[in-house]
């Protein structure tokens, strides 16, 4: 009827895994890596990822992202479903919807960094628009370093140019793996602070795996893995909230063991 309220439909989830399982190997070499994982993402948020080694957790980021094919359930990105799409279809997707931020910082070392950060771009045969450039640019403090080569730059600068590259194309989702691993605490601190930027002043959406109490402070929500599973989650974490909900897990994990 005229003047009633319309209902809105709700938000698509940025991304949204659906019992997702994973399996390496076969027989008495078989690990299970991911076992009915289900995971909501909301968009313009910032969702860290936590547990101990061998938890999952960088598994679990790679399926979300579309880089691993996951053994059962389905993984969606936006309104995509990822699960079986073909390598194609794969490829565009990761172009145009998906942004990257590696440990390792994945920088082609014979490319500046103005090259290396709109390199996605170039080979999408897309043009970054200037304004947006130069707006994520200043954001990650490298106006006066564009054309140096990554072996010219800091660990911390190299960290920038690789989160302005996964920015500038505005993807749907940036997908973050440890991203302060090898960096020093101040240069580590710069790097999530951008990323809490890009969510809360950019409208991003990003997904981090860490294994740093103080890395995942920077999150509106952790969510926890053990053994492949999701355990529990925490919202509006503090590092001291993270530090005493990993110590009971451990605890219960613990006393689990001994039962």
């Amino acid at each position: 009827m005229a003047g009633e309220a319309t209902a809105q439909a709700p938000a698509v989830p940025a991304v949204r895994a659906m019992r997702v399982g994973k399996v390496f190997g076969a027989g008495d070499a078989q690990v299970v890596a991911l076992d009915d994982v289900h995971l909501t993402v909301d968009a313009r948020q910032l969702t860290a990822v936590m547990g101990p080694s061998g938890s999952g957790k960088s598994t679990l980021l790679h399926c979300l992202a579309g880089l691993d094919a996951v053994t059962s359930g389905e993984v969606w990105i936006g309104g995509t479903r990822v699960t079986g799409l073909s390598d194609a279809r794969l490829t565009r997707l990761r172009r145009r919807q998906v942004g990257f931020v590696f440990q390792q910082f994945n920088l082609l070392p014979t490319l500046s960094a103005r090259e290396n950060i709109v390199l996605p771009l170039a080979i999408a045969g897309r043009k970054p628009d200037p304004a947006w450039f130069d707006e994520v640019v200043a954001a990650m403090e490298l106006g006066d370093r564009l054309e140096h080569r990554p072996a010219q730059l800091s660990g911390g600068q190299q960290q920038r140019v690789a989160c302005a590259r996964a920015i500038l194309s505005r993807p749907d989702v940036i997908f973050a793996d440890e991203p302060t691993g090898n960096l020093d605490s101040r240069s580590g601190t710069e790097i999530l602070r951008l990323l809490r930027d890009a969510v809360h002043r950019q409208g991003q959406t990003v997904v981090l795996v860490t294994h740093d109490a103080h890395a995942a402070a920077y999150a509106d929500r952790v969510v926890f893995l053990r053994d492949g599973r999701i355990v529990s989650e925490l919202r509006e974490p503090t590092a001291e909230r993270v530090l005493e909900h990993l110590a009971r897990l451990d605890s219960a994990a613990r006393a689990g063991s001994r039962t």
